[in-house]
């Protein structure tokens, strides 16, 4: 920011400072020239033609500097066939003729044809009453008073420009770092919650930077919560696999006769306790609300094939809002839809229906319905609990609607058991967040 900021001064500055020069030097030289274009003027007032034809003036011009030899201001009028009329104070030089152009109007010119000095030379051709030649009138002035006082306007530019940079550049640099003085708070907060000193980034900030600081809290707290829910998912785990193995081991230390069948029996235990911790897991893992993104009704078709192919004698009907997006990654979106239309293929008749519609306040339904026997209002919350099952007779572990809950809880969303008005059996209306859908 400091050496941007060092650049475009740097470049203003000097850009102004030309500019500035230039009209100011235009200035003083106009000045200096208007000064020549007035002894011009009484030069042509005051000439004339004496008798034997020669110029003179009727009065002198009140300059004192024409009377010192190069006093460094001069005149000279010259004319064809005839000696030039000079000041005194160019002593035994003349001023240069060019006879090979005619100036009516005023003409201003640099030269040095005096020994080197530097001069500024005014010239113009005028005839005067009583001859037919044209008299060149010059008058020039050594150009040393004016190249003084333009060396002092630029020592005075320079040096007040060098001081203004200087004063921008200190206000540049405090501003800079003033500005950014509030991030190396928020960096040593981030150390001192890194080393365990605090768990939130609590100091008083200025608002430019307040709602950076409230999205890293809010990250803070996020990254917690899955840590917490990480340890919590492992002490489950661990409990719910403790009690299996402990009679695992019990049996094969004494040796029991049903060693071969306690194994398969808690083995089959620990696998749904394993999958379901597992499924969880991944859907914590792949959690983001705004990153998540799936398409509904193409999650339907796809798992709407693969169930078709194993409950070959139901029917499976699809409807509703075909461009329905929600927040969810895809694979926890098939898998919560793959729950609940297996559900209803496996335990209802013959006709599967599935509708998708938008709810209200920013959620999309998911109504997956059965025609079955249904399940009584009571024993509905039965079924989302580990390993509970209401018809033994079917293979199954139990955790189908347990892991369905917990996977859409973790997006926000619900699921809720109802009747089906239409077939008569079980309603599971999963309801997910809703997502725009993502433009072609």
């Amino acid at each position: 920011m400091f050496g941007i900021a060092a650049l475009w001064i740097g470049l203003m500055l000097f850009g102004g400072g030309f500019a500035l020069d230039r009209v100011l030097k235009d200035a003083i030289t106009r000045n200096f020239d208007g000064q020549l274009e007035y002894v011009m003027s009484a030069m042509i007032a005051s000439a004339e033609i004496d008798p034997i034809g020669e110029v003179r003036f009727n009065r002198a011009l009140g300059d004192q500097r024409f009377l010192e030899p190069y006093s460094g201001l001069y005149y000279q009028i010259s004319g064809s066939g005839h000696e030039p009329f000079r000041s005194r104070s160019l002593w035994d030089q003349a001023l240069k003729v060019e006879p090979r152009h005619h100036d009516p109007d005023q003409h201003v010119y640099d030269s040095k044809e005096l020994g080197g000095e530097p001069l500024r030379i005014l010239e113009r051709d005028a005839k005067l009453p009583g001859s037919s030649v044209s008299w060149r009138f010059q008058v020039a002035q050594s150009r040393a008073g004016l190249d003084e006082q333009i060396a002092i306007l630029r020592q005075t530019l320079v040096r007040s420009f060098a001081l203004l940079a200087l004063g921008l550049l200190i206000m540049s640099a405090l501003q800079a770092t003033v500005g950014l003085w509030p991030l190396r708070k928020i960096r040593r907060a981030i150390g001192r919650v890194k080393s365990g000193e605090i768990s939130r980034v609590d100091d008083r900030l200025p608002l430019e930077v307040a709602p950076m600081v409230e999205e890293l809290n809010d990250l803070l707290a996020h990254n917690e919560r899955q840590g917490e829910e990480a340890r919590a998912h492992a002490g489950n785990l661990a409990h719910a696999l403790k009690t299996p193995l402990t009679v695992i081991m019990n049996e094969a230390t004494a040796r029991s006769p049903d060693l071969e069948a306690t194994v398969i029996r808690e083995a089959t235990t620990m696998r749904r306790q394993v999958d379901h911790h597992l499924a969880r897991a991944r859907a914590v893992g792949r959690r983001g609300a705004a990153q998540s993104f799936a398409e509904v009704w193409a999650s339907l078709k796809a798992v709407e094939r693969a169930v078709s192919r194993l409950h070959r004698h139901v029917t499976i009907d699809l409807a509703g809002d075909k461009a329905a997006a929600v927040h969810v990654e895809r694979q926890d979106l098939d898998e919560m839809i793959g729950n609940l239309m297996e559900n209803a293929a496996k335990y209802g008749g013959s006709r599967v229906f599935v509708t998708v519609e938008r709810a209200a306040s920013g959620f999309v339904d998911i109504v997956v319905e059965d025609d079955g026997p249904g399940i009584p209002a009571a024993e509905r919350d039965t079924l989302f609990k580990r390993g509970a099952r209401l018809d033994t007779g079917k293979p199954g572990t139990g955790l189908g609607l347990a892991i369905v809950r917990d996977v859409v809880e973790i997006y926000g969303g619900t699921i809720a058991l109802e009747e089906s008005e239409d077939l008569g059996g079980l309603a599971a209306r999963l309801r997910l967040p809703a997502a725009a859908q993502r433009p072609a």
